[in-house]
């Protein structure tokens, strides 16, 4: 916390803002009908700090995404990871499928962004999960990248859904406070 601000409530007053807006803009006729849910992949916690947010403000479900096959703990085994699921078609077996998808019309689909596109475990669960005629709302997540392909690459995999424009937020916070120590360690130590 700095100044009496705090990563979460920094990402919640960029964030809710811009959903209610997305919210609004959509056709009556998608109004009604099923409720929401918020699908989350979060390695780090940034992307799960604004997941949990929304589900709290839109009073939507909750669901977490994740390999059925644990991920390597280690960040740079990650890496090699993630660039061979990606290789591979982004096929990854999830620990499990969101039950009763049918029962919402709005997703919100939050992930970080890695290697310039969607995580293979995003991807995996828009391959298989029908998102036909649904409001596909995009919270991403980035180290300083951008976004690369994943917006493209979510649109391609549930092509019948309506995709509004993508929420974008760097969370860099870690690095920098990081950055910050190790300049504070070498100067005083």
């Amino acid at each position: 916390m700095t100044n009496g601000i705090n990563r979460r409530d920094t990402f919640k007053a960029a964030l809710l803002p811009f959903v209610a807006a997305q919210l609004a803009a959509k056709p009556a006729a998608a109004q009604t009908g099923g409720g929401s849910v918020v699908v989350y992949l979060s390695r780090s916690g940034n992307t799960r700090v604004l997941a949990g947010a929304l589900s709290r403000r839109f009073n939507a479900d909750l669901f977490e995404l994740r390999p059925r096959d644990p991920w390597p703990a280690d960040y740079d085994e990650m890496v090699d990871w993630a660039s061979a699921m990606r290789e591979q078609g982004n096929n990854v077996p999830l620990a499990e499928d969101l039950p009763g998808i049918d029962g919402y019309d709005t997703v919100f689909q939050c992930h970080p962004i890695w290697g310039m596109d969607l995580p293979a475990v995003t991807a995996s669960f828009l391959q298989s999960h029908d998102l036909s005629g649904k409001t596909v709302i995009p919270i991403i997540t980035h180290g300083g990248y951008g976004t690369g392909d994943a917006v493209a690459t979510a649109q391609s995999l549930a092509p019948n859904a309506r995709f509004t424009e993508a929420f974008v937020l760097e969370c860099n916070q870690e690095r920098d406070d990081m950055a910050s120590l190790n300049a504070w360690l070498d100067e005083s130590l």
